[in-house]
Parts: structure tokens; sequence; C-alpha cells
């Protein structure tokens, strides 16, 4: 019986674990940890923490997504995006560096965790759906934007403070006369070589010889490469002497616990915490969803809130940072060949040997190469593309990316989502105040009818049919009623009106009230109201209301059965044409 409920509480992927799977898990698992190192040290100093700190944010993070999370091949960890997002939460309460500031990061992380956990269990994984992707693009590309601003200062050897676009270029073009050149040479060189790396390191080893995924493994390893280069050159040419390095770090295991319970801080971190939780989810969600449809695989939503809310406990038990999906390193484990997430397993054991026998190597790391590969990683994040492609698809997706962007900037991390979540919600209303509606007549010879400013159909004088493509309810209504006056003073003829309510899913209690107004005023105008193609669950609601029994017209079940029936009252020639 023990035997059988231990084998229940096993995860899904491990119960059907298959042995040939093993070598590509741990291939895997030693490149991610690779590109995982530098990336932890480098997102932990820009969480405002000592770098080691980053280190912590991906080792047990992995083990607690990897028993509730479904994707085979998601890497969770510490990430750019949100370790600016704890900086920017935090700092306004503690100052960087301190206990309370740790204190405050830790907390952070377990709020988020809670928060993520509490979704899962109400089955809330439709959230993800709550900020569309060109407001979660546009808050990336912002985010990535003050990071890179952010780090210019480590770069080149000067102060950099501010949490604004104003406030870091106003700080660092004043502390430019103190730049140290030996700090500038050093980072500006190390951010050259990345980014080649970045550029042409695949193209040259694939004219090398090597093959097509290993020269893109080699590409994206690169910045480990970096690092060890500069840590070689630091340790035998005593640049500790003329640029800041990392220095000491604590070698062991992180110590498990959380901090003492302060309610006034956890009260403000509470909304931090919140929008840090949905946008790990959001942001983590579609990097799985992106591997998951081309490996024919299929994600749990709600499984997904589990994996992440643990991992994010998991990280605050463990004294780091709050931690999400990270899109490279997820990259990095499909490429390598992971099956499932006994990579990330196997990643977070890398990372202990790590911890326990080689933070001394990282102590010489110069800060000004740490922040190169922040600024590289962050320029990878910025968006141009999908900024053009969303404008040309649709100016309000446009919009809403760049008010985002624009917010993120001027306002700071969380002014900016608050407004990407506003803009969200507005582009939502403006649309559905906006509904698409369309005189429409049968194209000859079927019983299809079209759009007349489309298509060559056939249109009666007394009779007038529109179509409205949207539900209909308190912000849309009025733009329905101007719409169907205008088309009246369009067609002075017309004594038959029908409305075609086939795309309509709903008629909320404001629409019902105007409607009946519509149907008082047509008939004041010998003009019958008439419905075609109501759904099953409209003509419920409305067989509730008395609006059916006083139309002046009837309900068709198609538009062509109307179009037939109402041709006999009027006995009229159709008039073929396109408007």
């Amino acid at each position: 019986m023990a035997e059988i409920r231990a084998t229940y509480l096993l995860p899904k992927w491990l119960k059907s674990y298959r042995r040939q799977w093993l070598p590509g898990d741990a291939t895997a698992a030693l490149i991610a940890t690779m590109m995982l190192v530098p990336q932890a040290l480098a997102y932990g100093t820009l969480a405002g923490l000592p770098p080691h700190i980053g280190l912590y944010a991906g080792l047990f993070p992995l083990i607690g997504y990897a028993l509730f999370g479904t994707s085979s091949v998601l890497s969770v960890g510490p990430v750019a995006v949100l370790a600016l997002m704890t900086a920017s939460a935090v700092s306004p309460i503690a100052p960087p560096g301190t206990d309370a500031y740790v204190e405050g990061t830790i907390l952070l992380a377990a709020l988020s965790g809670v928060f993520l956990l509490a979704m899962g269990l109400l089955r809330l994984g439709a959230l993800s759906n709550l900020l569309s992707h060109p407001v979660i693009n546009g808050f990336v590309s912002g985010a990535a934007t003050l990071i890179i601003l952010g780090q210019v200062g480590p770069l080149l050897g000067v102060e950099s403070s501010g949490n604004t676009l104003v406030q870091l270029i106003s700080v660092t073009i004043s502390d430019l006369e103190t730049i140290n050149p030996f700090t500038a040479t050093v980072g500006v060189t190390a951010v050259a070589m990345l980014i080649c790396a970045r550029l042409g390191l695949a193209r040259l080893a694939r004219r090398l010889g090597l093959n097509e995924s290993g020269a893109k493994l080699l590409a994206r390893v690169a910045p480990m490469l970096v690092l060890l280069l500069a840590i070689t050159l630091a340790y035998f040419l005593h640049w500790d002497e003329h640029l800041e390095v990392v220095g000491s770090i604590p070698a062991g295991l992180p110590k498990l616990g959380l901090p003492a319970i302060n309610w006034g801080l956890t009260y403000q971190l509470l909304l931090p915490a919140l929008i840090i939780a949905l946008l790990g989810f959001a942001e983590s969600l579609s990097v799985a969803h992106a591997i998951a449809q081309r490996r024919g695989e299929r994600l749990d939503p709600n499984a997904e809130l589990f994996g992440l809310g643990a991992a994010n406990l998991a990280s605050a038990f463990s004294g780091a940072f709050a931690v999400t999906g990270s899109f490279a390193r997820t990259a990095i484990n499909d490429e390598g060949g992971a099956h499932t997430p006994l990579s990330g397993v196997m990643a977070a054991l890398l990372m202990v040997l790590v911890l326990l026998f080689l933070t001394g190597l990282f102590e010489q790391l110069p800060l000004c190469v740490l922040a190169a590969t922040i600024i590289v990683t962050a320029a990878n994040l910025i968006d141009v593309k999908g900024f053009v492609h969303n404008w040309r698809y649709d100016h309000a997706d446009g919009s809403a990316m760049a008010g985002t962007f624009l917010g993120v900037l001027m306002f700071g991390v969380e002014a900016g989502i608050g407004l990407g979540i506003a803009l969200s919600f507005a582009t939502l209303v403006w649309r559905s105040s906006r509904p698409h509606i369309a005189v429409v007549g049968r194209v000859s010879g079927t019983e299809h009818f079209r759009n007349v400013l489309r298509h060559t159909v056939e249109t009666r004088p007394q009779i007038l049919f529109l179509r409205i493509d949207e539900s209909l309810f308190f912000s849309n209504i009025s733009a329905v009623e101007d719409r169907l006056l205008s088309e009246l003073k369009r067609h002075p003829d017309i004594r038959h009106l029908v409305l075609i309510l086939s795309s309509v899913n709903r008629i909320d209690g404001t629409a019902l009230e105007r409607l009946f107004q519509v149907n008082r005023d047509l008939k004041s105008r010998n003009i019958c109201l008439h419905l075609s193609e109501v759904k099953g669950p409209v003509l419920d609601r409305l067989s509730r209301s008395k609006l059916l029994g006083q139309l002046t017209g009837r309900i068709f079940l198609s538009t062509y059965i109307a179009e037939l029936a109402l041709r006999q009252d009027t006995q009229q020639e159709p008039q073929a044409g396109q408007t």
C-alpha cells in the first residue's frame, strides 16, 4: 500500500520515463547550466543582490517546477525582467544590499509563489490571457531598455541609478566625467565579443564543419566562454587592481528558511507580488506553449501555475528572488535534446557542484563583463519586428504595445505593467464599442449573404439586411442605433429591416431596452423589425423578455428563408450590383 501511495505522488513524467531519454536530458542539463551560471550571477546583480544569490535562484526552483510542471523542456530560474521588477519593487522600501532589502526580495518571491499556488487551486489558468501579447511584448521591450540603460554605468565604471528613462540617463551623463577607461575598455570589448558570438559564431562553426544543432548550441554558451576568458585574464593580469570584480562568493548551499513575517512589509509587497506572478505566468506559459506546439505536446495551464508557484516558494526558502521560465535556457534545453523535466533536476544537481566547489572561480569576474552579459541578453528581448507587425496588422494592438513600452520607460516597470493592463482592457472595450455592421445581400444563385461593399450581390429596395458582428451590450448599443438611423436615411423605401444576429452571443439588459425602443420607432415608420439566425442561448434569454411578443416582424431560422418570405410580401424584383 505504501508503495502504491509513493508511486501516486511521483510526477507523471517520471512514471513513464524511458532509459533512452537519459543521455539527451543529461546533455541538455550540462549545456543549460553553462548558460545558467553567468546569467544567474548577472541577474542577481540586476536584482540589487549579491551575485551568488542569483545562483541560489537557479537551484531549488528547478526541482520545484519539475514536481508539478507539465512542460518537458521549460527551464525555470532567474530571468532579467523579473530581476528588474524585484529591484523596482523592493528598492523604495529598503536600500539595495541591506538585510532589509534581502528580506524584501525573499518575501516578494514567497508571496508570488503563494499567489500562483492559489490561482492553481482555483483553476485560473485562463488568467494567462489577461495580458495580450502586444502588451507583454511592449512591457518586456521597455523593461529590457531600462535594463540596458541601467547597466551602462557598471559597463563604463560610473554610477548609475534610477527606475525610469529620464533618471537613468541624467545620472549616467552627470557621472561620465568619472569614467574608468580600463573598465570601459574591458566592458565594451566584452559587449563586442558577445554580439559577434551571437551574430556570427554559429555561421563560423558551420563553415568549420559543425552541424546546425551544434553550431547553435556553441553560440548560446558563448557568454560562459567569454566569462571564463575574462576570469582567466583578471586572475593572471591582476585586473582587480584596476576595476571592480565580483569578490568573495560564499561556498556551500543556501540556508533554507523564510525570514520572520513582517506584516507591514507584506502589505507593501502584495501588489508587486501579484503583478510578478501574473506576468511571470503569462511569459512562462507563452514560452512553454511555443515549444510544446512544435513537439506535439499538451500543457495544463493549471498545473503550470502549481509548478511556478512551487518554484517561487523554493526560491524564497533558499533565500533568492522571484523566478519564471526563461526563453533562452528553454531553447537550450530543446536544442540540447531534453525529453523531460529531469534535465532541470540534473541542472540543479550541477548547480550544487558549482556552489560547493566552483564559487572561487567566479570571484575574479569583472563586474563590467557581467554588465556586458546583461546588456547583450536584454537587447535580444527588444521586439522591434513585433511592434512593426502589430502596427501593420492592427493599429490598436500597435498602440497598446507602444503605450506599454513608453509607460515602462517614463514611469517605471510597475506603473508600466499597470498601464499595459489598462490598455489591454481599453483596447477590448474600444473594439467592442465599435461593432462591425454590414449591409448584406444575396450572392446570385446561392443562399449566401455577403457584404455589399465587398461582393456583387442582389438587394431589394424594400428589404434591408443588416449583419451585426458583435454581442450587444451597454457600451456599443448606441453605435448600433446610430448605424441603423444612418441606413434608414440611405434607404428611405424599406418596409422590412432584418437584423442578422449570427455573431451575437449575448444581449445585455441595456441593449434589450434599446431594442424595445428601436422596435417602437420602426413601427411608427411602418417598418417591420425581423431577426434571423439568432443563437439558441440568445433566443432563450429573449424569450424571457417581452420583446418577442412585441416584435413587429418575425424570427427566421436563416437569412435566406427570411428573404424568401419577405420577397413574397413585397413582390419586388431584385437589384443586382456591387456598391
